[in-house]
């Protein structure tokens, strides 16, 4: 009897040697931005993103060696134009996706195709939604892909130095005289933000009063004899490339408003303000700068 209890000992000895080590390791557990919980057995290590904002947030946590594809306009950092592409944020190759065989996709949630989403899901395939409204919630999305990847220190130290940067800049722009502003997101049709967009929050900090904050809208279409009704006294833009400022060019043409007259047009370059990652600080800056001009100083 007690030898067979000891050859018994050795089997589960030699078994428990033989296990995976990742059997030891607790699961993986984050929450993504829609609230839905993702689970996995070990940090992932085959990751393909689905939008621009995402791919640049992986390298910004340190695991964009681990992006195996992305979608089109990945282009920051240098890096990420190597990578294969997977179509474009609003129509994935789903062929060319599953053939990669990713242990991780990262999607847009308001911007990729529901329906092409719902096709990974049932093929199984772990996937973490992102849509950060916030500059607090870009810096947990860094955190959360830190966690899913193995990268939890750079991660962090991405994370915190935005929050840092961020508090500078709310400090270094507190009691200044406040700008009325219109930001300008597409020209045809001409689109604009509400109060919930990150980038209203990027004027705020500024000092800037985002005159059409309170439309329903995240993304509100407006009308041109809207914005003259509203006057601003500054229009940022950016436009359909990182130095075509012909947007803003368009509105001299309107001279009744108070930011032709005083010659308040702005451009910023639209991928340090229109993509919720770490360079949207630098592009907050920015529109500090231009805010400073429109004061007078």
């Amino acid at each position: 009897m007690k030898k067979h209890s000891n050859q018994l000992m050795c089997l589960v000895f030699l078994a428990l040697l033989l296990m995976p080590l990742s059997s030891f390791a607790q699961s993986i557990q984050v929450t993504d931005d829609t609230g839905r919980t993702l689970q996995l057995a070990q940090p992932a290590q085959r990751l393909i993103s689905l939008a621009p904002h995402i791919t640049e947030n992986v390298f910004a946590a340190g695991a964009g060696d681990l992006l195996i594809a992305a979608v089109k306009f990945s282009d920051y950092p240098e890096a990420a134009t190597h990578l294969p592409r997977v179509g474009s944020h609003t129509q994935m190759d789903l062929e060319g996706i599953v053939a990669l065989q990713p242990d991780l996709i990262l999607a847009w949630h308001s911007g990729n195709p529901r329906a092409q989403l719902e096709q990974l899901e049932r093929l199984g395939i772990p996937i973490y939604y992102s849509e950060p409204r916030s500059f607090a919630e870009v810096a947990e999305n860094l955190r959360r892909i830190g966690t899913l990847t193995g990268h939890q220190a750079t991660a962090e130290l991405a994370a915190t130095e935005l929050e840092q940067g961020v508090a500078a800049v709310k400090t270094a722009h507190q009691g200044l005289r406040p700008v009325r502003v219109f930001y300008q997101v597409w020209e045809q049709p001409l689109m604009t933000i509400n109060r919930e967009h990150i980038i209203h929050e990027a004027i705020s900090l500024c000092g800037g009063e985002n005159i059409f904050a309170d439309v329903d809208a995240l993304i509100p279409r407006i009308s041109q004899e809207a914005v003259i009704q509203q006057n601003p006294e500054a229009i940022l833009g950016g436009g359909m490339g990182e130095a075509n400022r012909a947007w803003l060019d368009n509105w001299q043409r309107f001279e009744s408003l108070q930011a032709v007259q005083d010659n308040k047009l702005y451009f910023i370059p639209p991928s340090l303000l229109q993509r919720a990652t770490p360079r949207m600080l630098e592009g907050t800056r920015l529109v500090c700068e231009k805010l400073q001009q429109a004061r007078g100083h």
